[in-house]
């Protein structure tokens, strides 16, 4: 394959009913191999793995790293995480649309730093994952990921108007 034959190939959009339906095979396969996926447990093990990491034992004087999660590499939702992680650069390298953004102004380091927080303990509130609400909660015609879609849409909404109103002042 060339390499301009390989551009293209992350640059073409597939079928939206092909990509749903390749979607919903592989969201078939994971519920019958793995269950149901939940919070951000791929990313909050990462989370505890580079915690500990840097704090050593001292993490577990925090409840949380050793009640609802104890660090371990053999989680098998890490992977996914990094699959998903892998998969978004390699396209994006492929494509040629791969580049660095680092943000200009402190306004900007705040707001992310807010927005992100602001996810976080709405998934926590929500008790999904934001990628599992999509391709996992709302196919299985659960009334909670309906309701996280809709409150994902409005908060990624009203976050880019404000985001939008803060960098043009």
């Amino acid at each position: 394959m060339r390499q301009g034959e390989a551009m293209q190939l992350f640059k073409k959009t597939i079928d939206p009913i092909v990509a749903l339906s390749i979607i919903a095979l592989l969201d078939i396969f994971l519920f019958l191999v793995v269950g149901a996926w939940t919070v951000g447990g791929g990313e909050t093990m990462i989370t505890g793995l580079v915690a500990k990491l840097f704090m050593g034992d001292q993490i577990y004087r925090i409840p949380f790293w050793k009640f609802a999660f104890e660090p371990t590499p053999y989680y098998w939702k890490i992977y996914i995480s990094l699959g998903m992680f892998f998969g978004a650069i390699v396209a994006a390298v492929g494509s040629k649309e791969f580049y660095w953004r680092v943000p200009r102004h402190l306004s900007e380091w705040i707001m992310i730093t807010i927005g992100g927080l602001l996810m976080g303990i709405g998934i926590r509130l929500a008790f999904v994952c934001n990628v599992s609400t999509f391709f996992g909660l709302t196919p299985e015609m659960n009334l909670g990921g309906y309701l996280s879609v809709s409150g994902i849409i409005v908060g990624a909404w009203v976050g880019s108007l404000i985001y939008k109103r803060v960098m043009e002042a």
